[in-house]
């Protein structure tokens, strides 16, 4: 089951413990990416073919299967995506850059939304309707002209009803039935059925996390996001009971999910471990849970607070909870998290739904340089800048030492034929 391990050092206690992508899975993902490139649609049909057992003869999901979908849903389903759209809209503040600076010059700047996005939507062995939301919501609110939603289809060559319900609902201008690293490449290169996009963002599994990556010097990209990460701090104040609850909701993503406890006390670790075994057996999708916790699970077991500290903002997990005595100012200490979630009562769980929050987060270490998907992640910020003669006489001289130091002395050159 879980285990729990001493921390002697920390560099290499964190080295141990990342996921490392294996060179197999990168030559596979390659190869599926210049095969897309090169045969596009077919190349996707493919692969569709290959991991989902079915022929797939339309990529883009039509109006009649999206109507098909909407009438497979209950009342209660669209309330509560409803419920989730607003928390996010309502709850969140957009950092407004619109300024015009004068100094030697006039400087503008201000946000102007990106031309397309393509939103990865996992499937497999779960419907996540929820990450809809999380990515078409905000850029329908930044202004993305064309939001494309990707999703893998089940066995019956569908996407799930409540996954392409929530992409209309949001504002999704385009739906496709494909997943995995041949969408991402389809999304990053064009196909026939599927022109390619500016940015791509979302969750997904390995295969997709990889793909992401590699495609970045094509399309840009929101971050590294998957799979699952959720780390909780512990003391004897803790309630080993929820803490092990929050693991097992995290658990239950996928095999590949990484969750662990850090703590000072022993007994906290012994106290957790223990209420682990107790609740995985007989739980719902408990070989996922069990599988994902054996393999990847631990608790740390640190020599004091500031080992505690250090040790969690190296890990820098996508979800952070801080189960603690004066968590609100412990909180304070750490800044590597993708999302902090601080006290008993703000499990990731809630975090992933209805609490304000994306739950669309940077995993693999990058929560020290960056936080969850937001308005900003599908906007450029613009800068615009006009000049004058008379600046460009103010500044000659600066230029010319500068140019001359950098060895670049067309540049100079270039703005005193302006002067002559």
């Amino acid at each position: 089951m879980i285990k729990i391990l001493q921390v002697r050092n920390i560099d290499s206690f964190v080295e141990s413990r990342r996921q490392k992508t294996s060179e197999k899975d990168k030559k596979t993902v390659q190869s599926i990416l210049n095969d897309v490139r090169k045969n596009g649609d077919s190349a996707v049909k493919k692969y569709e073919r290959k991991f989902n057992g079915r022929k797939t003869s339309q990529l883009r999901v039509s109006e009649k299967e999206i109507k098909e979908a909407q009438s497979k849903i209950s009342r209660k389903e669209v309330t509560a995506l409803r419920d989730m759209s607003v928390h996010l809209l309502h709850r969140r503040k957009i950092l407004a850059i619109a300024e015009r600076v004068e100094n030697r010059a006039s400087v503008y700047r201000y946000f102007v939304p990106i031309p397309s996005v393509g939103c990865y939507i996992p499937g497999g062995q779960a419907r996540y309707p929820s990450s809809v939301v999380m990515s078409v919501v905000p850029a329908r609110q930044a202004g993305v002209k064309r939001i494309v939603v990707v999703s893998p289809p089940g066995r019956d060559g569908k996407i799930d009803p409540l996954t392409i319900a929530a992409a209309k609902m949001c504002g999704a201008t385009e739906i496709y039935k494909v997943g995995g690293a041949q969408a991402i490449a389809a999304l990053a290169y064009g196909t026939k059925s599927i022109p390619k996009v500016d940015k791509i963002v979302g969750p997904g599994g390995k295969f997709v996390s990889i793909a992401k990556s590699f495609v970045s010097d094509q399309t840009a990209i929101d971050m590294v996001a998957g799979p699952t990460e959720l780390g909780i701090i512990a003391d004897a104040s803790s309630n080993p009971e929820l803490v092990a609850l929050d693991l097992i909701s995290q658990a239950e993503h996928s095999k590949d999910t990484m969750c662990f406890v850090i703590t000072q006390s022993k007994t906290t670790a012994k106290q957790i471990q223990k209420s682990i075994e107790k609740l995985i057996p007989g739980t719902e999708r408990s070989s996922i849970i069990k599988e994902s916790i054996s393999k990847n699970g631990f608790i740390a077991v640190c020599k004091n607070q500031n080992e505690v500290i250090e040790l969690a903002n190296k890990i820098a997990p996508e979800h952070m909870e801080l189960m603690v005595k004066n968590a609100r100012s412990f909180s304070k200490k750490i800044t590597g998290a993708g999302l902090l979630l601080i006290g008993k009562n703000t499990p990731s769980a809630a975090s992933d739904y209805l609490l304000g929050t994306n739950h669309i987060l940077p995993t693999s270490g990058f929560g020290r340089t960056r936080g969850g998907l937001s308005f900003l992640d599908f906007n450029k910020l613009q800068t615009i800048v006009e000049s004058k003669k008379s600046t460009l006489r103010e500044i000659s001289k600066s230029l010319k030492t500068l140019t001359d130091a950098e060895g670049l002395p067309n540049h100079y050159k270039a703005v005193k034929r302006r002067l002559d």
